[in-house]
């Protein structure tokens, strides 16, 4: 990844009133200039995804993050909405689709459930890793390097339990690292969450910060 890499973060949550986790996650990530914040479905209330508005953002910057809570195994609507109007064969795939190439990709998703929940003895009997294969998929077919998810499970929680608070500063330090490029994407193969090596990355200096 190069360096002072500008993020374009996503943020789809259909119910932002009963959040008390996503909307902290998506302030925080505002507070950093390097990053572009959008909340889709404040943005497209009606789903009258603007095209060429959303491709130009896209190229304008190289890391791009879906931020959702993970639900039905899944991304919210408008997220999907996003990728099937915006990811245009000849564009972002294709034998001329080339204006993701290079760039990185991952998620931040929150979960009702607990970590233990997400294996093959578990709840859910999958791993997260498995369950977000399509948009792993996504981003190897529009060329783009897919990191593992920045996950907090068991987010209803979270508040109470007061791990919000460090899972924020956590959050934010990420994002400083992608943005000086600190990350090398070759390192997480089979990696199933990012959370426990982000610490382990070079700390990056506090040129950045809004």
């Amino acid at each position: 990844m190069n360096k002072s890499n500008k993020i374009l973060l996503l943020f789809a949550h259909p119910s932002q009133r009963k959040s008390s986790v996503n909307v902290p996650i998506f302030k925080k990530a505002k507070e950093l200039d390097f990053v572009t914040a959008v909340d889709l479905y404040a943005e497209y209330p009606r789903f009258n995804i603007d095209i060429s508005k959303e491709q130009q953002r896209v190229k304008e910057h190289q890391v791009i993050i879906f931020q959702f809570p993970f639900y039905w195994y899944s991304t919210p609507s408008i997220l999907k909405e996003w990728q099937d109007l915006v990811l245009e064969w000849g564009w972002a795939y294709g034998a001329t689709g080339n204006a993701l190439r290079e760039k990185t990709f991952m998620c931040a998703i929150t979960t009702g459930a607990k970590e233990d929940a997400y294996n093959h003895d578990g709840l859910n009997h999958y791993t997260i890793r498995e369950l977000l294969q399509p948009l792993r998929q996504t981003a190897r077919l529009t060329q783009m390097h897919y990191l593992p998810p920045f996950m907090l499970f068991s987010s209803l929680k979270a508040k109470d339990e007061q791990r919000l608070t460090p899972h924020l500063q956590q959050w934010q330090n990420l994002l400083l690292k992608l943005h000086q490029g600190a990350f090398d994407v070759n390192r997480f193969n089979g990696v199933n969450i990012i959370n426990p090596l982000i610490d382990a990355m070079a700390t990056p200096n506090s040129e950045g910060k809004s």
